[in-house]
């Protein structure tokens, strides 16, 4: 995280680092997983903020993947550090990247991130490629910022073997730069590719994530997929079966709802895993059955959620 506020038309914030003390161990956040796969949980994101700028991520990675019963482990990185990790990540048994990437454009890039490290990611991109990883490229839409790529990103999907997701632009952390004429809907951004040619929409599989995916055959014959997350104009929450676990031990129901149930607090005072087990149950029964963003929005109202998004988990 640069260390500091960027401009509105970009989304750099100041952030806290917390003492490494009041993160989760490896060992603590490997107990909670082995409870929730003993619940019925098959499917582990790592994410962050950058989950391979932590110590030792590997290993913790290594054993991770060697839990019985855990189906599959993805990553979400931002690709600074991917080309030096792709295979050793792929020798762990990691076989699905999100790469967070914003702007095709270095100059851009380096504007919306605050570090100038586009070639360096674009190199992770196609290591991980070359290995044979299934990639899917998270793209944050702004209008005014990188509105005017979403047809050289609908042309990467078209190029190469990515998946390439359009995401709304959120409003989450209290320091948000998320401003309501740099807002999108994935309807619009849909609209602004039709001439690439035809979208025809894929069968949705439940539970296999919140992107509304489409076969993108172009007018010259390629093909490729693009995706569309719409949290705010089109939510998912009634198909959302995914609970965040933070670095600090909170554990989240929901992206955009700051209840949070304190884990290291039970971990760290001797709780039973009968008692754990009892509160990852209470989370999965307690997420909410939508939220207000969609209203507040129509409605004028204040967007702002307070959780901060490097905390949560995105």
């Amino acid at each position: 995280m640069p260390e500091n506020d960027g401009d509105s038309g970009c989304r750099r914030k100041n952030s806290v680092i917390l003492p490494h003390v009041d993160l989760l161990t490896y060992e603590e956040l490997l107990r909670v997983v082995c409870l929730a796969v003993e619940l019925g949980m098959n499917k582990i994101r790592l994410t962050g903020g950058e989950p391979l700028v932590r110590k030792d991520i590997l290993q913790f990675i290594d054993r991770l993947t060697r839990i019985e019963g855990l189906r599959e482990v993805r990553l979400t990185t931002n690709g600074v550090l991917l080309e030096e990790y792709a295979q050793s990540l792929y020798n762990s048994g990691i076989r699905q990247l999100n790469v967070s990437l914003d702007s095709l454009q270095a100059q851009k890039f380096a504007r919306i991130t605050g570090r100038d490290c586009f070639d360096q990611v674009w190199r992770g991109i196609i290591a991980a490629r070359d290995l044979g990883f299934r990639i899917k490229i998270n793209v944050v839409a702004m209008r005014g910022i990188n509105d005017d790529e979403f047809g050289d990103f609908a042309e990467l999907a078209l190029n190469q073997p990515f998946q390439v997701r359009f995401i709304e632009f959120m409003p989450v952390g209290e320091k948000s730069s998320w401003q309501l004429e740099q807002f999108i809907r994935a309807s619009d951004i849909l609209a602004m590719l039709t001439d690439m040619g035809e979208f025809i929409p894929c069968e949705s599989q439940r539970f296999e994530g919140p992107a509304r995916v489409y076969h993108l055959h172009s007018r010259d014959g390629r093909q490729g997929s693009v995706g569309f997350i719409s949290p705010i104009s089109h939510h998912f929450c009634d198909q959302c079966n995914r609970l965040r676990l933070t670095a600090e031990g909170k554990l989240r129901s929901c992206l955009l709802n700051d209840n949070e149930r304190d884990i290291k607090a039970l971990l760290r005072g001797g709780a039973t895993d009968e008692k754990l087990m009892a509160v990852i149950r209470d989370t999965v029964l307690d997420k909410p059955k939508g939220h207000q963003l969609q209203q507040r929005l129509e409605n004028g109202q204040t967007m702002q959620c307070p959780g901060q998004m490097s905390r949560i988990g995105g």
